[in-house]
């Protein structure tokens, strides 16, 4: 019968000491970070498993990371961020730890209400993934746990976050729409909802005050309400001939609402989108789009909260996570030749 794996095994197979093995898999210093990635990665192969109940023990942490997302991120339609929840998972577990996903109500996000998992010290740090309300990040303030902004930043919380590079990410795909020939843009997404929108959209702009395109307001199509609920969206008159959408999940409802008027994409309207999630691949056609680094993202977010664990007063600030142009069929060209 096969015996569970040491780190006894492990140094014997690398060529180490046990306590060599040890300081890798626990993240210690006096192991450079290649011959810890090479021991976490041999371990992982061989099918080391972590001695958490011990290690809880000795060090008085429970080894649980706490993941909340709002509950208007989490509806039937929406995958965005569960998909999120499983990178982080899954990069958790790489380091020995473990995600605990907690849904935060309505309810009790306006109600200033902590999760049970707090209350109860079942976790060493929160991932807050997704925008909550300036009173629930004010309430988060007052918590002693490390924790870290995920897909989101607030610019009165001095708190850690994650972004993906959302200015540029939409400047840039705009920039893409305007070599095709397009003068006539709108942008899809209510601008006061959330911190991402923001920034998508003035990346928007800046392509637009770039090539000396007067901006419309007529061209701002709000795309959900103040709760975060999306909402039918309303075309203006004199419709425009690319669509800068700030999801994909919109995109894919744009084109939809466009194809019930009788519309074509691309032959009568040009859509672009972001995240490049899984509404980017059921759309018909296939959506052209900023790809998000899910993987970069989480590996850079659990790296934070694991230094904040070691030492609580660390700071890292805002980190912008660069995302890149996935092109497919959803525009066309209309440069005259």
């Amino acid at each position: 019968m096969k015996h569970n794996v040491t780190m006894k095994d492990i140094a014997e197979k690398i060529g180490v000491t046990s306590v060599t093995v040890s300081k890798a898999l626990n993240d210690k210093e006096g192991v450079s970070d290649e011959l810890k990635e090479k021991i976490k990665q041999l371990a992982e192969e061989m099918g080391y498993r972590f001695n958490t109940a011990a290690r809880s023990m000795k060090d008085g942490l429970s080894f649980n990371i706490g993941v909340i997302i709002p509950e208007r991120f989490t509806g039937m339609l929406q995958s965005f961020y569960l998909n999120f929840y499983q990178s982080i998972s899954k990069v958790l577990e790489e380091q020995g730890y473990y995600g605990i996903l907690h849904i935060l109500r309505s309810e009790d996000e306006d109600e200033l209400k902590l999760p049970r998992i707090y209350q109860e010290q079942k976790v060493d740090g929160f991932v807050i993934l997704g925008q909550i309300k300036k009173p629930y990040i004010k309430k988060l303030q007052s918590v002693e746990l490390p924790t870290v902004f995920m897909d989101f930043y607030d610019e009165e919380a001095n708190m850690d976050a994650v972004i993906t590079d959302n200015f540029y990410g939409a400047y840039d795909i705009t920039n893409y729409l305007i070599r095709n020939g397009h003068e006539k843009i709108a942008f899809v997404g209510n601008i006061y909802s959330t911190s991402s929108i923001q920034d998508r959209f003035l990346g928007y702009y800046k392509s637009l005050l770039e090539h000396h395109i007067k901006l419309n307001d007529q061209y701002i199509l709000c795309d959900r309400d103040e709760h975060g609920k999306y909402i039918e969206i309303d075309l203006p008159e004199e419709l425009p001939t690319a669509f800068v959408c700030n999801c994909d999940q919109v995109a894919h409802l744009l084109i939809a609402k466009l194809k019930d008027f009788g519309y074509r994409v691309p032959e009568d309207f040009s859509v672009v989108g972001f995240d490049n999630d899984i509404y980017a691949t059921i759309t018909e056609p296939g959506l052209t789009t900023v790809e998000v680094n899910i993987e970069e993202m989480s590996r850079t977010a659990i790296g934070f909260i694991q230094e904040k664990i070691r030492d609580k007063g660390k700071k890292h600030g805002r980190i912008q996570i660069k995302g890149n142009i996935v092109y497919r069929d959803s525009v066309k060209n209309i440069k005259k030749k």
